[in-house]
């Protein structure tokens, strides 16, 4: 494109990319412009987000697909195997 006094120039333009609260991004995750993420979710390691991802859920892949929601039965007071000698704070 040409700018006001006839040079050449380039166009660059960005989409802003929005990333709610309590989400987790894995290892060397790339989320491309104007996607959102949903809350309180997890995103695969080595993903390409490339469309929105809703709250709660669990998404991995490329292009990055919702695997499944997130629910209360994925919460560690679940797991003692995992917690050792920690605990969740009720």
């Amino acid at each position: 494109m040409l700018d006001q006094n006839g040079d050449p120039k380039s166009l660059c333009y960005a989409k802003p990319v929005t990333i709610g609260n309590d989400v987790w991004l894995s290892a060397n995750v790339t989320v491309c412009g104007g996607v959102t993420i949903g809350d309180r979710c997890v995103i695969g390691a080595g993903s390409v987000v490339t469309q929105d991802i809703p709250a709660d859920s669990f998404a991995a892949g490329v292009p990055c697909k919702v695997i499944r929601k997130i629910t209360e039965a994925d919460s560690m007071r679940y797991k003692p195997e995992v917690m050792a000698d920690c605990r969740v704070i009720e």
